[in-house]
């Protein structure tokens, strides 16, 4: 699968359709807190932890198609930085069966994609992976961040 539709299916429409489906077959109530279970799962646990998979085991893909970093020298530093997302993926995943760990994993999911989004965007010459990635990270961080705060303000 293309690394366009990948993206966007972990990130905005396999969340959506978990609420929908929600909504529709159980009853579940449209709110912050079913918004913030869904793209806390999807968003922090599918899409970080699969980038993370993805960057241990193949860091080449993210230093060069992603970054445009040639040569073998940054492969370390994304197989360093495929722990850290894996580390965020699992946190986002078990959030499923621990709810209380949904805000937490937001919030550091939010924070992560909206520092490497500016990260993106602060580089002159970006390809439309890296274009991509900088967009889907800073929309990402804003849905997350705004699943929080509503949660929040229904307490």
């Amino acid at each position: 699968m293309s690394y366009f539709i990948l993206v966007a299916v972990l990130m905005f429409i396999a969340p959506a359709a978990c609420i929908a489906f929600a909504v529709l077959a159980h009853h579940a109530a449209l709110d912050w807190a079913l918004a913030l279970r869904w793209f806390t799962f999807w968003i922090v646990g599918a899409r970080l932890g699969s980038a993370g998979l993805r960057q241990m085991l193949n860091p080449a893909f993210t230093a060069r198609q992603i970054l445009g970093i040639e040569g073998d020298d940054a492969l370390l530093l994304v197989r360093e930085l495929g722990f850290a997302n894996t580390a965020f993926g699992a946190i986002g995943i078990l959030s499923l069966w621990w709810p209380a760990w949904a805000a937490p994993a937001a919030i550091a999911g939010a924070v992560f994609l909206g520092l490497a989004g500016i990260n993106h965007a602060m580089q002159a010459h970006r390809n439309a992976r890296e274009n991509f990635a900088m967009l889907t990270d800073l929309v990402g961080a804003l849905v997350l961040a705004a699943c929080v705060w509503g949660a929040g303000s229904m307490a």
